[in-house]
């Protein structure tokens, strides 16, 4: 999907002027941590998260400094990422938080362990949250949220859920892990050599399969052929029933350690599908009804102003974002493979775009891509080495860190729909 790019030192670009922030995004001793290095490979994105992560957490806003890196750290623990929660209990710390709330969740204040209903629902089961859930927490009384408060946790705890997919999904270890301070790299995907010939073959051929159909889609489109709204809705429905089967073997070792396990209430609630056979499911999100360009955008503006523009901007730079090449093809439109990837996330969250024709993510995600699309959006926990190294063999490590990108953005802005989608019915 593009030519990967080397990471840029923090601080070096003058868009991007985080100096001050410099815990944010190297360790003690100036290097780089291994989020930052692997994000690194494309600097256009790095740039975007920082300035929004820098808001989030150094800038005035609502809620104190040290109540935000508690935030972080349970939603980092709902997908059980000692990665960030370690991390973020030296960052509360630091900014003056009280060591005795690190005991776990049950040592903190009450109105901080009043979000731990949304956060369980954000984090696995985002479709589940109503009014309700956002009326208990603004109700009068000494632990009563405000509006806006409440707006900067939602942003705060889905900006980590997501954070929480891409650490897993890129394999990033804490960096005391790393023999010698070596920063974390994905793992390698196999090359020709190392597969043994026709394994290095099959996985050209891929390549050449997925070029073939996006030539073909393309050309399609161009000829502008018509597809009935009933149609579309039945190739969404489908392809959310489908994606039921698309789950990953569960062989890990998924067992809470110590840091993150006091920081757990119910922590056997999880990713359950959408559509189930036989239950009754919610009924779809219509993107077109609860847009975030007309919806979400201005209510985060204007409850927790600045924030929601660089939302805004780091979900249009991931989108956008291409290099127009795919493996070892330059020239290519990856347009409509961006989009595939973006709105197979949002099918499996539930949300159903009008206008797109769902038929374009069974021609262009092979089944291994869409295990490893779901598992890391769903419950990256269970993300394997070898779900990494099956999909998109002949690609490189930056066109799977990219898939990575798209995926932690698609998921924050699926689960902010949706809580949002809440905030505004309470509010009118």
């Amino acid at each position: 999907m593009e030519t990967p790019n080397p990471p840029r030192p923090p601080g070096s670009s003058r868009r991007c002027p985080f100096r001050a922030g410099r815990r944010l995004s190297t360790l003690d001793g100036g290097r780089v941590d291994n989020i930052t290095m692997v994000m690194g490979l494309h600097p256009q994105y790095l740039s975007s998260f920082w300035k929004t992560q820098y808001l989030l957490l150094r800038m005035d806003g609502p809620l104190p400094y040290h109540k935000r890196h508690y935030i972080a750290i349970m939603a980092a623990a709902r997908h059980r990422c000692s990665y960030l929660v370690g991390l973020h209990m030296g960052e509360f710390l630091q900014v003056g938080g009280n060591p005795e709330w690190l005991q776990g969740l049950h040592c903190a204040p009450q109105k901080l362990r009043n979000l731990n209903e949304i956060n369980k629902l954000l984090a696995h089961r985002p479709w589940l949250i109503t009014k309700e859930h956002i009326e208990a927490l603004l109700k009068t009384g000494e632990d009563s949220w405000s509006l806006a408060e409440l707006v900067q946790a939602l942003v705060l705890l889905t900006h980590y859920h997501s954070l929480a997919s891409f650490v897993f999904g890129c394999g990033i270890n804490p960096e005391e892990e790393q023999e010698g301070g070596q920063s974390c790299r994905p793992p390698s995907p196999p090359s020709e050599d190392s597969m043994g010939g026709s394994g290095g073959k099959d996985a050209m051929q891929e390549v050449e399969v997925l070029m073939e159909r996006l030539k073909l889609l393309q050309e399609s489109q161009l000829e502008e052929e018509e597809v009935t709204q009933e149609e579309m809705a039945t190739r969404f429905e489908l392809e959310k029933t489908e994606s039921l089967l698309v789950a990953p073997t569960d062989l890990g070792d998924h067992s809470l350690q110590s840091n993150v396990r006091c920081f757990v209430e119910d922590p056997e609630f999880g990713y359950k599908d959408f559509t189930r056979r036989g239950e009754q499911a919610p009924p779809t999100f219509r993107a077109q009804d609860y847009t975030w360009e007309d919806h979400g955008y201005s209510l985060i503006n204007r409850l927790y102003p600045d924030v929601g523009q660089l939302l805004d901007e780091k979900f249009q730079v991931v989108y956008n974002l291409t290099y127009n090449t795919i493996a070892m093809h330059c020239g290519v439109d990856t347009s409509m493979l961006r989009r595939a990837i973006w709105n197979y996330v949002h099918c499996v969250f539930g949300i159903r775009y009008d206008d797109y024709d769902y038929g374009e993510v069974n021609q262009l995600l092979e089944r291994s891509l869409k295990v490893y699309i779901k598992t890391v959006a769903c419950y990256p926990e269970k993300t394997t080495k070898r779900m990494y190294t099956q999909f998109w063999r002949h690609f490189k490590h930056s066109e799977k860190v990219h898939v990575n990108l798209l995926l932690l953005e698609a998921r924050m802005q699926a689960a902010l729909l949706y809580a949002l989608r809440a905030v505004t019915r309470y509010m009118t």
